[in-house]
């Protein structure tokens, strides 16, 4: 497949909602920031007003038949999903209901629970040997999505930040209440997400010959 549909993309990027909405933690500012990459960068002839999450009924009629495009959809899901250091319940309900409506092996979905699920990863210490390798069938995994398309890879360009978030302390009455951390160190699959990102620009620039300068600040 050389390229998605502008329904595929919009369908996409509500299946990607869907998973920031499941634990609620979704601000306005977040979803302004969506509503504009679909207007700019997907699909501007789409009502964007109404932007609801998908059902899997919707996802199977746009993905159901092309295992790829399926995969790649779960890919950038679990990025979303585990892109704060969180695993909610919610989060990985919905990652299932989503592998199973498209058929896809969720094997490597028992992996990120039993490392991540309902547990802060600023508790966990990620440069542990068994964590490392109980994580290595979800990278190699991740690291398989494939860039086919150049308004994709726009979209990843933009929704995945080109530095790591700064760390920084919160203060009440002058004093320190609490310490929150890179997200880099929070996530323990930033380097696939990073990766993801690299992928995309070159993408662009290589085989679209478009000027990526804009995507590097």
């Amino acid at each position: 497949m050389t390229g998605y549909t502008d329904t595929q993309l919009h369908v996409w990027l509500r299946g990607l909602l869907a998973i920031a909405w499941a634990d609620g933690d979704f601000t306005a500012a977040e979803r302004t920031t969506i509503i504009d990459l679909t207007q700019t960068e997907l699909a501007p002839g789409i009502d964007v007003n109404s932007l609801e999450p998908i059902s899997t009924a919707e996802l199977v009629a746009s993905f159901g038949n092309d295992p790829q495009t399926a995969e790649n959809f779960l890919r950038t899901a679990m990025m979303v999903a585990v892109a704060d250091g969180m695993y909610s319940p919610l989060e990985a309900t919905l990652l299932r209901e989503f592998h199973q409506a498209l058929n896809v092996d969720a094997q490597v979905l028992t992996a990120l629970e039993s490392t991540l699920l309902s547990a802060n990863t600023a508790e966990l210490d990620l440069a542990n040997t068994s964590t490392s390798d109980v994580l290595l069938p979800v990278r190699a995994w991740l690291d398989g999505l494939e860039i086919q398309d150049p308004k994709l890879a726009r979209l990843l360009c933009k929704f995945i930040p080109s530095q790591c978030p700064f760390e920084r302390d919160i203060t009440l009455f002058g004093h320190k209440i609490v310490h929150i951390p890179p997200l880099c160190k929070l996530n323990p699959l930033y380097d696939q997400t990073v990766g993801l990102r690299f992928r995309a620009l070159s993408y662009l620039a290589d085989e679209c010959g478009e000027d990526v300068s804009a995507y590097c600040v």
